[in-house]
């Protein structure tokens, strides 16, 4: 056989294999904050399911000295201990949204009826500025796959100002009910309820009028308080606001998390898990180049008071304990 055909068919071979390895879980065990330091990790969304929490993360990718976001697709972590993590392969990518151009932009998943919906910001492909994807799979780690074949949010159902970047950021609950709420904005904050199918909206989008609203927006709830966390001014702090009703109104209640060391954008993720909640959250800490666009996703402890209101969060570089 021709050496040249040989060798093309043995790189050909371990090519293939190099990308079955690269498919594999792997693991890893989180140091302190950053929790992960071997790539770029950005915007955290977070679900407990079935003892687990699963992480989701954009995936930055500018090589210095390149200025500006590159981000392509979505990574996912899990962990039943809050340190000991493992690494899915990555389960869903731009590319998976065949109207979307680019910009894998932070989002979150959640689950209802045995499935997962994963809630993304990207740039749209024809219309212009940025959308509001979902995709759906029957696994938390994925892979995900278009659950419309269009996009859910595009910029031109938006008016409330006038830029392009004002759909995205989305967060979704579930309420107590079973309506579904999607959450989403920068400038504004948008709102609207969904269908139990989880990929159309059902009903008008509305606006919650909170003060120095950037984006970043994360509702949760917690012994029937309602908590709409954001990022707010430039460089960004997270503030938060408090309502026993997801229409309001909302009361705000002041900053949460200063701004994140050597990122201008902060963006969280509430969560409770095993007796104890976290502040999950992105700064700059294992980038050595400047700039803002090399971040990474740390963990810290976040409590309440007796009213119900939120402490400010500390930022640690120890993170977390392990939770049994």
């Amino acid at each position: 056989m021709n050496k040249r055909i040989l060798g093309g068919i043995i790189c050909g071979i371990c090519s293939l294999q190099m990308n079955a390895q690269e498919k594999k879980d792997s693991t890893f065990i989180a140091n302190g904050n950053p929790i992960i330091q071997h790539e770029y990790t950005a915007d955290p969304g977070a679900m407990v399911y079935h003892d687990t929490v699963y992480l989701y993360t954009g995936h930055d990718e500018a090589k210095p000295p390149h200025e500006g976001y590159v981000m392509h697709e979505w990574l996912c972590f899990s962990t039943t201990d809050m340190v000991h993590w493992t690494e899915h392969p990555s389960p869903m990518n731009t590319k998976d949204f065949a109207w979307a151009k680019d910009d894998a932009w932070a989002s979150q998943v959640i689950e209802r009826n045995g499935k997962f919906y994963w809630y993304v910001a990207v740039e749209h492909g024809t219309i212009h500025g940025k959308a509001i994807g979902v995709g759906v799979s029957d696994k938390p780690t994925g892979p995900f796959k278009d659950a419309r074949g269009s996009a859910l949010i595009t910029n031109d159902m938006t008016k409330a100002t006038n830029i392009s970047w004002d759909d995205i950021d989305p967060t979704v609950i579930i309420d107590d009910d079973g309506q579904a709420y999607l959450i989403w904005g920068n400038t504004k904050c948008y709102y609207a309820k969904l269908k139990e199918n989880m990929t159309e909206l059902d009903g008008p989008i509305q606006i919650i009028d909170l003060p120095t609203y950037t984006e970043a927006p994360w509702i949760h709830k917690r012994n029937g308080w309602y908590y709409l966390s954001y990022a707010t001014q430039f460089p960004e702090k997270i503030a938060y606001a408090m309502s026993r009703s997801i229409n309001g109104p909302w009361q705000y209640k002041g900053i949460l998390n200063e701004i994140a060391g050597n990122s201008n954008t902060n963006h969280q993720a509430i969560i409770d898990f095993k007796g104890k909640s976290y502040f999950i959250y992105h700064n700059g800490g294992i980038n050595t180049n400047g700039g803002s666009f090399r971040r990474s996703v740390c963990i810290d402890y976040l409590f309440y008071n007796k009213d119900g209101t939120m402490k400010r969060v500390v930022m640690t570089t120890e993170g977390v304990q392990p939770k049994k």
